[in-house]
């Protein structure tokens, strides 16, 4: 990928990205040291190619299918985020809202199936109780995606988790 650096005097803190034609046109602050400049670069390429990657997956069909599949609830709204350095997904059962990390697009796809199968599930049962488990288990490869997970840095890295 092509990339423009912009350095802008007006510019202050933020830096933004923006495909034009094959080139990623990244503008920055003037201010920004070569250093700042190389990491900041390199996360934006980051970004971009990961957008780019989880346009090729319909999130809304992939939890539809399992949802039936594993006689779970549909949500309302399921949605790549790109803010979940920590968790793999969350779930908002009130609204009926999942989100799906992105770091999960470069992952097999029998992961992300049972992250979504996880958070379905809080749809249900929002705590990690028996209840719950017992939910996530109709997916037929829960513990191989856990041990997978915990091998990246984490098991499935919800929020409130109880065991």
């Amino acid at each position: 990928m092509q990339v423009e650096v912009v350095r802008s005097p007006r510019r202050r803190k933020t830096v933004q990205a923006r495909q034009v034609g094959e080139v990623l046109r990244v503008s920055i602050p003037a201010s920004m040291t070569a250093v700042e400049e190389e990491h900041w670069v390199a996360e934006m390429v980051r970004r971009v190619e990961r957008q780019a990657s989880t346009d090729q997956i319909d999130l809304a069909e992939r939890a539809a299918a399992l949802a039936d599949r594993y006689e779970l609830r549909r949500p309302l709204v399921i949605r790549w985020v790109d803010n979940q350095e920590w968790r793999w997904g969350s779930c908002t059962p009130a609204d009926g809202s999942v989100r799906i990390s992105s770091r999960l697009v470069r992952e097999p796809s029998w992961v992300l199936d049972y992250v979504i199968v996880h958070e379905l599930a809080h749809l249900s049962v929002p705590r990690h109780d028996h209840r719950f488990w017992a939910i996530v288990h109709r997916y037929p490869l829960t513990e191989r995606a856990r041990g997978f997970l915990m091998a990246r840095g984490g098991e499935h890295g919800c929020e409130g988790e109880d065991g």
